[in-house]
This record gives C-alpha cells, structure tokens and sequence, in this order.
C-alpha cells in the first residue's frame, strides 16, 4: 500500500510536469486538461470498483493551501514604486467594481430563477463573482509587463476582497448592520496584522540560519491564515502584503531603523526563498485540479439548469468586464478582458456556502462548467492573441 501510494504520487507529479510543459508550447489551457484527467481516472477507477474516499476532505486542504501559495508567489514578483500607483489603483477598482457588479446580476437572476430569499441568493452569487488568482496570475505569464501586473493585482484583489465580503456576509444571516461591522473590522484588523506579520518574516527570513530555513517561515503563514479565517478575517491580505515587502525592503528605509533588518546577500536568499515557493505551488496546484477532476460528479454537469447558470455567469462577467477595462482605458484591454478566469478559490467559497444550508437545490454543477469554460477562454484566448 504504501509504494503503491508513493509511485501513483511520483507518477502524478512527473505526468503534471509534462502536461504544463505540453500546454506551454500548445497553448492549450493546463487546469482543463488536470480537471479532465480527473474525471477520466474516476471513470475509470470506478469501473474496476476502485474509490479513493479520502479525495473529498482533502480537496478543500490542498486547494487552500494551494491558493496561499499561489498569491504568495504572485506578490514575491511586484515591485512597488511610486509610479505604480496609478496602476494599483486601476486594478483595485477593477476587482472591486467587477465583483460587485456580478454579485448585483446574479443574484438578481438566482433570486428569480431559483426562489432563494435575496441573502442566500448573494451567497450563491458570491464565488461567481470572484476571479481567481490561481488561473489567473499563471496565464498572465506573456502578456505585457504591465498588463501582466494589473492581472496580479486585480486577481490578488479580487479574491481578498471576495473572501472578507464572503465570509461577512455568511455570518452577518442577512443583517446588514452585522455585515458592515464584520466587513471593515475585519479589514482593518487584517491589514494591522498584515503589516506586524510582514516585517517579522522579513527579519525572520534575514537570521534564520541552517539547512531548514523556509518551510518554517511557510508554516507559520499558513498558520496565521488559519488563525485568519477562523477569526473570519482576510488573512489573504497577510501573505499578500508579506510577498510585497519582501521582495520590496526598500519600503522599510521609511519606517526609521527598520531598513537595517535586511542583511548583505539578501537578494540571494530571497531567490532561494522565491524558487521554493514557485516549485511547491506547481505541485499543490497540480494535485488540487486533478483531485477537483475525480471529485466532480459528470452527472451534476449534465443538468439543465446547471448549463443555464452558466451562461448566465458568462452573460454577467464578460460584459461588465468590458465596460470596466473601457472606462479605466485599460491598456491591452483585448487581452486582459478574458483573463477573468473563476477556478480555485470559486469553489471552495461554494463549498462553504453549501455547507452553510442555505442553497439547497442549487446546482453544483453549474460551478464546475464555469471553472471549465472560463478557463479555457483564458487560454485560448491568450493563444489567439499570440498568433
């Protein structure tokens, strides 16, 4: 049993690695292609009376992990200079604007379409809304240098602001009062605490010597990111704002002694540090899409309904993103309009809201064939755009 599970590991690791570098060349969109192979190897499996009942609590773990990984590693590329400031604000309003325009016609639509009261009808609407930085910040890869840091920004935003609107929602039960309490004492709270949480990794990752020097540091941010949300704050905001200072120390030359923290051959180990991250983010993100694969029911992708709710997501995103990108002048607006791609952090907000009772009857499958179209528009647009 166990060299059985050590070889189909390896084995999954090796066939991610060829697939990314296939999808590369092919242009092919990657996370359809895991989610695909999941599927297949579920039917197959199933037929030869094989189940892995341990993949369904494991695929809210991973994809959790993976999503600290992912805008952890997408931060650790920005450089904050004065002159990104225009830049950062155009993708702030972006995420903030196209969330709440998507929440405001979806839940519209499942309120009348689904007869769900006007909360749970915004719950559903919620992981819809959100755009998703595990797909998004690895198909920005050959865009413009700026248009690839406002997909960052925007897709980092987006999910910070989804998850604190998200989980303030869930526990306001419909009040408004109780929402906007949550809602910006948790993002005060979160961002106090990003600060403290930032310069101690800065002057942990300078004096940790040894060979074990950074899954420490990894463990205790996602330690804190637990300790976030069980506190139902947007403990995204922390492994955001840790990436950016450290991959921007300079900031700490306007905070008095702080700027003597960084000790000569930082940027070495800050390479180190970087090179870490991308590797395990590759293997988290590979195992939760091929997981999300054998996890989903085909039969709940075949149901009407979830189709509709489908196209009436694509109906409600790529509109408002268009007129969005048009009001900003969104420079590459062609490209950057399909990099919108709902993935990881969708359905794992989904999970959660199902869990909480309140969408009985919606279709699950719905929030598959989104993760599926989306996706493959991101990439095949970004094909047609190269040749």
């Amino acid at each position: 049993m166990t060299n059985t599970a050590i070889l189909a590991v390896s084995a999954l690791l090796v066939f991610a690695y060829l697939l990314d570098i296939f999808c590369r060349r092919t242009k092919l969109p990657a996370v359809v292609l895991l989610v695909a192979t999941g599927m297949i190897g579920r039917q197959v499996m199933e037929r030869l009376d094989l189940h892995l009942a341990w993949v369904n609590p494991l695929v809210p773990v991973i994809g959790t992990l993976g999503l600290i990984l992912i805008v952890l590693e997408g931060a650790l590329d920005l450089s904050l200079k004065r002159d990104k400031i225009p830049l950062v604000a155009r993708a702030s309003f972006s995420a903030v604007a196209g969330f709440l325009v998507c929440i405001a016609l979806l839940t519209a639509a499942f309120h009348y379409a689904f007869a769900l009261p006007l909360a749970a009808a915004a719950l559903a609407a919620m992981p819809f809304a959100v755009i998703s930085s595990a797909v998004a910040i690895p198909n920005s890869v050959g865009l413009p240098a700026d248009a690839r840091e406002f997909i960052v920004y925007e897709s980092s935003l987006s999910d910070i602001v989804g998850i604190l609107v998200f989980y303030s929602w869930l526990q306001a039960h419909g009040s408004i009062g109780a929402f906007a309490t949550g809602l910006f004492g948790g993002g005060v709270v979160s961002l106090v605490l990003s600060v403290a949480a930032a310069i101690g990794l800065v002057y942990l990752i300078n004096r940790v010597e040894g060979h074990v020097r950074f899954l420490p540091l990894l463990a205790g941010l996602t330690l804190i990111y637990a300790v976030g949300k069980q506190l139902h704050l947007s403990p995204l905001i922390v492994i955001l704002v840790c990436g950016l200072l450290l991959n921007n120390t300079h900031l700490l030359r306007r905070a008095g002694r702080l700027d003597t923290i960084c000790k000569p051959g930082y940027a070495d180990t800050l390479a180190e540090f970087k090179g870490l991250v991308a590797e395990l983010t590759f293997a988290t993100k590979s195992f939760f899409f091929l997981m999300l694969g054998y996890w989903t029911d085909v039969q709940h992708m075949a149901d009407w309904r979830a189709w509709a709710v489908m196209v009436a997501a694509v109906g409600a995103i790529y509109p408002a993103r268009l007129a969005i990108l048009a009001l900003l002048r969104q420079p590459h607006a062609r490209r950057v309009l399909w990099v919108a791609p709902r993935g990881l952090i969708t359905v794992l907000l989904f999970l959660t809201a199902a869990d909480s009772g309140q969408l009985d009857g919606f279709p699950f499958g719905a929030v598959m064939l989104l993760v599926l179209f989306t996706a493959t528009a991101t990439a095949l647009a970004h094909r047609a755009q190269k040749e």
